[in-house]
This record gives C-alpha cells, structure tokens and sequence, in this order.
C-alpha cells in the first residue's frame, strides 16, 4: 500500500514513520515535509537505504507540487499530521498557520479528492485520515471531559485554524462522500519534540542550570499521551475508524504544568543529578501567563477503546523518565561530553 505521511519530519510524524516502517512492512511510504525549524530530517536517517520509504520536500501551501506528488505517488491513503502547533508562535504572527493548517489541507485534501474521484469508486480502499487536537474544543473548568461532540471553542489563533482544517475534512465527508476520518489527541511526549515545547524546555533550562519558565502559577491542566500510544491509536482509526467518524485519543493522564514539572526535576535529581543546592526545582520561575491561555484539557477517549480497541500502554512515570534521559543524552553529545 502506497502511503502519503505529511509532516513525516516532525515529533509525531517522524515517530510515526519509523513505527509504521518497523511494524507494517505492506505499506510503503512518502514522507512530505516542508522541513521548517520544527522538522528534523535526522531522525528518519535508519530509513536511508530503505526502498519503502522516500521523501519529498514540499509546502501543502504549494498546490502544483502538492498535484504533482499525489499524480505521481497514486497514494492509497494519506495521513496529514504537516501543521504549524506552537500557540505562542500563533499569537505573535498567525498568518503562517492559515497558511498551513487550512490552506495546505486544503491543498492536499482536494487534490487526493480529484485523483480518487477521478480513479474511479471500486479501486482499493482510499483514506484520508486527518491528525487534529483537542484545543479545538476550547478549555474546560475542574470538571467535565472533551468529548466527541463537545462543540468547537477555538481560543488561539492554532487551535482555529485546526478547527477550520477539521470542518474542511468533515465537508468532504458530506459532500463528496469521500472516506476521512478525524482523530483529535491531548498534548503528546517522547523523543524528537522540538526544544520549544513544554517537557523538552524544562529538560534544557535544568540541564543549562538557567531558569525553567512556567506560566502563571502553573495550575493549567493537561493530559500527557506518549507518542507510541498515538502512533498505535492513528493506525487502529486508519485501518478500522469509520468513515466520517471523528475519535478523541487521550492518555487518561492529567497533570498540571507545575506538577508535571516538579515531576521532571524530580527525575533529574535523581538520574543526573548536581542541581543547584541539590534540587532542579530550585530553578523554577513562574512568568507572565500567555494571553488566551486555556485552562484545562481532558479527554474522553472511550470511543476508540470501546469502537477500536485501544487505549494507552505502560506506566506514564516510566515512559517520562526514559523521554527525559532521551533528551538529556542528546543535550550531553550537544555539550560534547558524552558518557560524562
């Protein structure tokens, strides 16, 4: 099966591929990626030499090589994780994610859709999944969980254009009858995640012995999914979701920001220690909060455990630590001290 990934180079993407690479040796895969400052091209270098996976450089924004990669690739399914994520980058400067988030799924949506359509209704089976998030949703009080059809609230300029990209794949649904499915994850961890997010900027800060920035008091709540878990969760709604239907994919993991960090220092004091005076946490610095900051995210995931069969494996604790020691190594062999 030819197999279209976009954002193949990013922190789910690139995960992704390698699990799909190692576990489905049917598929084989195209990996498009506009290699922006998120993408690290480095992480797919075990696939060099493989026949199964190829990669083109392309922006979604680019509608004739967008058509001239499907006309060429004849993909079978798509997979479009490609999108600007960062909320802070959205508030200072949100055209790039119009750009990307609705535009380039547009693109790629569309043509996928007049290939399809053009192939004819009895070819093999053609999916366009569509990898969103639960800030579509809006935010949440202590109570109460994101489900299914909990209405849209957007609050950041990335979670609206996510939101804008999600009712563009419904469309298709409804008018065209074409075969999308929507999945939408709490916040995601593990290796490969870009230094700006909040778990990798709290390893760097306390391994650079400079301050760790934490918004506001802290309090903000989410819930923490490892990156497996959602590589697992994307292929079991691929393969089996149902058409049109849309499937929340959480880790029944809540945290909130200052515990998740106290969490984290907690780790380094004991797997590198030499904090200041003995303690990471010493380091913490609570800064002006961002503005639209939403309150809490929880999932409801009970539709894909119950419809699917899956739900999240292992212990989160032990998944953290070996997510912190991943980053701590790569920061060593930055510093030029590895072993040390």
């Amino acid at each position: 099966m030819r197999l279209i990934i976009t954002g193949g180079a990013g922190f789910i993407g690139s995960n992704l591929v390698l699990f799909l690479h190692e576990n489905y040796p049917d598929i084989e895969i195209l990996n498009i990626d506009k290699l922006t400052y998120a993408s690290d091209i480095n992480f797919l270098q075990p696939l060099k030499t493989s026949k199964r996976y190829h990669f083109s450089k392309i922006d979604l924004v680019d509608r004739e090589a967008v058509r001239e990669a499907v006309e060429k690739w004849k993909p079978e399914g798509v997979i479009h994780l490609a999108a600007e994520s960062h909320v802070d980058n959205s508030i200072q400067g949100p055209e790039p994610f119009v750009m990307s988030n609705v535009v380039g799924t547009f693109n790629i949506l569309e043509e996928c859709r007049q290939f399809w359509m053009n192939k004819g209704k009895d070819e093999s089976f053609q999916r366009f999944l569509h990898v969103s998030t639960d800030e579509v949703y809006g935010t949440l009080g202590r109570e109460g969980y994101f489900t299914e059809e909990t209405p849209y609230a957007p609050n950041s300029p990335y979670s609206a254009t996510k939101a804008g990209s999600d009712f563009l794949i419904r469309s298709y649904y409804h008018t065209y009858g074409l075969n999308v499915v929507i999945t939408n994850c709490s916040n995601n961890f593990g290796p490969h995640q870009h230094e700006e997010k909040l778990i990798p900027t709290v390893i760097r800060h306390a391994f650079r012995r400079t301050e760790i920035p934490v918004y506001g008091k802290g309090v903000n709540v989410r819930d923490w999914l490892y990156v497996h878990d959602h590589c697992k969760a994307l292929m079991a709604a691929y393969y089996y979701g149902r058409s049109g239907e849309q499937y929340n994919i959480g880790g029944d993991n809540e945290w909130a920001n200052i515990e998740l960090v106290n969490l984290i220092c907690d780790i380094l004091n004991e797997e590198v220690g030499d904090g200041p005076g003995g303690d990471y946490k010493k380091l913490i610095s609570f800064v002006e909060d961002r503005p639209g900051h939403d309150y809490r995210y929880a999932i409801d995931a009970s539709k894909i455990k119950n419809e699917l069969g899956w739900s999240p494996a292992g212990d989160f604790k032990e998944k953290l630590r070996e997510t912190v020691l991943w980053y701590v190594e790569r920061l060593k062999e930055a510093k030029g001290d590895k072993g040390k």
